[in-house]
């Protein structure tokens, strides 16, 4: 009795815990998502005093919403895509030859992710003036993958262990080259995989504020982690209702693109077996 208790109680206490947890993460949604409705919204979380959507209203406009929305699509889309290519075409020699500089290549790519990118945009940003990339869309969607690069490239190689090389000597032995086993064989049997590196980069790119801060300097090509700002007023004056709604519609492009991909994450290598026999 004494030990089924026992593990009553540390259950008990491990869901707790477990509420403590979704409970901080529920309330800052909790209060976005009622700010946003509310006529009258505060710091606080707690029911609106009515329904409104003048707070969408207010920010659906080209210049606050539409504009800054666009151009992070821009900026992170054409950087993710670009993420994922160069990601892909480091992680196969890694994955598939063997060399005595592969583990130290991917423990610098490793050291290079825990760089802070404020320790590097000072450079950075010296060197943008001196190529005249300042304050240009495709600068700063270059900086944007190279930053996210080295752990793509930990992720995509990681996953691509996964596919059988037998299939691919297979594809060698009818004449396939190397390059177009990697683009019908294996990216293909790797789609979770390239699911998860396209949904991380995206993410990681699309709440990024520091560094197309530094890097734009023409507000009509800020994007929307920089014009989000635009709702903090000064001394301490915040439009919080709108605030709230320009976050449900800024968040909706990063629920799509998972949505959209989410039943690649549920797959497999389903042909993992299909060596065997």
């Amino acid at each position: 009795m004494r030990l089924s208790s026992r593990r009553t109680v540390r259950r008990l206490a491990a869901d707790a815990g477990l509420l403590a947890v979704a409970a901080a993460f529920v309330l800052p949604l909790a209060w976005v998502v009622l700010s946003a409705l509310d006529p009258h919204a505060g710091l606080r979380v707690k029911a609106p005093d009515g329904l409104t959507l003048d707070h969408f209203d207010a920010i659906l406009t080209d210049e606050i919403t539409f504009t800054p929305l666009l151009n992070s699509l821009v900026l992170c889309g054409g950087a993710t895509a670009l993420t994922v290519v160069c990601a892909a075409l480091a992680a196969y020699p890694l994955s598939r030859f063997s060399s005595r500089l592969n583990r130290p290549f991917l423990l610098t790519i490793l050291f290079a992710t825990s760089l802070p990118i404020t320790a590097i945009m000072v450079p950075v940003y010296a060197l943008f003036v001196q190529v005249h990339l300042i304050d240009t869309v495709h600068g700063t969607i270059f900086f944007f993958a190279a930053s996210q690069l080295p752990f793509a490239i930990w992720l995509m190689k990681n996953f691509m262990d996964g596919v059988p090389k037998e299939l691919e000597e297979a594809a060698w032995t009818d004449g396939a080259s190397s390059l177009q086993s990697l683009a019908r064989i294996v990216l293909p049997l790797m789609g979770p995989g390239v699911a998860v590196v396209t949904v991380f980069s995206f993410v990681m790119m699309w709440g990024n504020f520091f560094v197309p801060f530094m890097l734009l300097l023409s507000p009509d090509l800020m994007p929307a982690s920089v014009s989000i700002n635009d709702f903090f007023g000064n001394r301490g004056m915040v439009a919080y209702g709108q605030l709230a709604a320009f976050s449900i519609v800024y968040s909706t492009p990063v629920i799509l693109l998972y949505v959209l991909i989410a039943r690649r994450l549920g797959g497999g290598f389903a042909l993992g077996g299909a060596v065997k026999g």
